[in-house]
């Protein structure tokens, strides 16, 4: 029955496709850089396929920047509750960085990814141009 059991196993696991590794995108400017993971979906796999683009983006509501990208994103599901790092899509072209925690209004946004390490850089009053480019493996 062992046998069985560890033969059963090794199937299970020869058969399962490989798992992709995570996308990931620098974002740089003058305040700072950082790395953000992207989401699986068609969105954040679009976005990639527009890198690199430098965005120039303003602060919105003392909680995100926002900045305009060169042609819309497809529309996938969205939600309305965003945390500190959350990289997000208002509209169908219209790029966020949430620097806080927080809760838009319908219909939500499109979650692209999340930053990794600290996105405090961007909680500063003011413009700021974003260069985007795919992270190099």
């Amino acid at each position: 029955m062992r046998n069985f059991q560890i033969a059963a196993a090794a199937l299970a696991f020869s058969s399962m496709e490989p798992v992709m590794a995570q996308e990931r995108i620098g974002i740089s400017s003058e305040w700072g850089n950082v790395t953000a993971e992207l989401s699986d979906n068609n969105a954040a796999r679009s976005l990639v396929s527009m890198l690199p683009l430098t965005i120039e983006m303003s602060d919105h509501l003392r909680q995100e920047k926002t900045g305009s990208l060169p042609s819309p994103l497809p529309e996938v599901s969205r939600q309305r509750d965003f945390e500190v790092g959350t990289l997000g899509l208002w509209g169908p072209d219209h790029f966020v960085i949430y620097y806080r925690k927080g809760r838009v209004p319908q219909p939500g946004i499109v979650i692209l990814g999340n930053v990794i390490g600290d996105v405090s850089v961007f909680d500063r009053p003011g413009p700021i141009a974003v260069r985007i480019e795919a992270e190099k493996r």
